[in-house]
């Protein structure tokens, strides 16, 4: 058994059925309660599952979003139709569901156990929309080019952000004309709109994902709710942007790479380290070695060549949101400048605080 065991593991089930709830996923929530509450030891997967090795909370190894993700990508690759028949837009029994996916646990009993060895990927592209906010302040803060560095940067779809259009609040901004609209439910001032100019980008993954790779974008894609075709179809074209303009996103471990990335200078422009949902999933010693490693480049940093440290993370308040941090130098200071929703559904925008 795993060190939890699996009154703990069903909880973790449950616990990520509240999650996707709140989060706007009625079908997400359902499956993973039924997972939790109907998993047996009678099949692999299962046995794989109830004896889990690590932490299946949704901080740590995700196990429920693991297992959903993989009956997900199933449906998505057409290989299992009596799944796929009882996924959205389909409205079938609790019975009829579960029953579709005790055949999955067979007839794909590699695939799904291939599958449960990857934590889930994500890259929710509305989360540029609270990111963009950021880098306004940043702009308007220094007035010079940015520089970025996307530390998790998945397949680079947050690492292209200045491609998409928004809304915020009443106001608008773009550099490319995009039907690839990010327009969060908007909540106190909104930031200055200036023209962002973008002179250098990278980005780094434990598992960077190809967007013009078939498979890789199904991958991707699979982790995606069913249940939420906006957000599906919004990836969809940013993973097709993305292939016909390929980043470089180099497949490295973050504080590594973060390192030697902060090693070069960048003169008369701001150098941005920023990322999304990303450091919870690090260890504890990793968080902390990332730390030092900023706060050493900070204090190398100049008025020319300034250092800004944009996260959105989970913090103390998860029923909130994440919360929308800052810090620049070489002054350090650092301020809380929003809250938004995981997904970017919505954002509550402080500012960056009058000195």
């Amino acid at each position: 058994m795993s060190k939890a065991g699996s009154p703990v593991i069903r909880a973790s089930f449950d616990d990520q059925a509240a999650a996707c709830a709140a989060l706007g996923s009625p079908f997400t929530a359902r499956l993973c309660r039924l997972l939790g509450a109907r998993l047996d030891e009678e099949n692999a997967v299962g046995r794989r599952v109830l004896a889990w090795p690590g932490d299946p909370s949704g901080k740590h190894d995700a196990l429920a979003l693991r297992l959903a993700g993989a009956l997900h990508a199933l449906v998505l690759a057409g290989t299992n139709p009596t799944l796929a028949a009882c996924y959205p837009p389909a409205e079938v029994s609790d019975d009829a569901l579960w029953a579709a996916c005790r055949n999955a646990f067979e007839t794909d009993e590699a695939f799904l156990l291939e599958r449960l060895l990857s934590p889930p990927q994500t890259n929710e592209v509305r989360r540029s929309g609270a990111l963009l906010s950021g880098f306004l302040t940043i702009a308007a803060l220094f007035g010079k080019p940015l520089v970025l560095s996307e530390v998790g940067a998945s397949a680079g779809l947050n690492l292209q952000w200045d491609r998409y259009t928004y809304r915020l609040g009443q106001s608008s901004w773009a550099i490319e004309n995009s039907d690839i609209l990010i327009a969060p439910d908007w909540s106190g001032p909104e930031p200055e709109m200036a023209n962002i100019q973008v002179i250098d980008r990278a980005g780094c993954d434990l598992r960077p994902i190809d967007p013009a790779d078939a498979q890789e974008r199904l991958r991707l894609l699979s982790y995606i709710w069913a249940d939420q075709a906006d957000r599906i179809e919004r990836t969809g074209k940013s993973l097709a942007l993305a292939a016909e303009r390929p980043l470089p996103i180099e497949q490295a471990d973050a504080v590594e790479w973060l390192e030697r990335r902060l090693s070069t200078p960048f003169a008369g422009a701001v150098h941005v380290v920023y990322h999304s949902i990303v450091w919870q999933y690090l260890p504890a010693e990793k968080r902390e070695a990332g730390r030092r490693v900023l706060e050493a480049a900070g204090a190398k940093a100049t008025g020319d060549a300034p250092l800004a440290h944009l996260q959105m993370e989970a913090d103390d308040q998860p029923k909130d949101g994440a919360a929308l941090t800052l810090q620049v130098w070489p002054s350090g200071r650092k301020a809380m400048i929003g809250r938004a929703d995981f997904h970017g559904r919505w954002v509550r925008w402080f500012g960056w605080p009058k000195p």
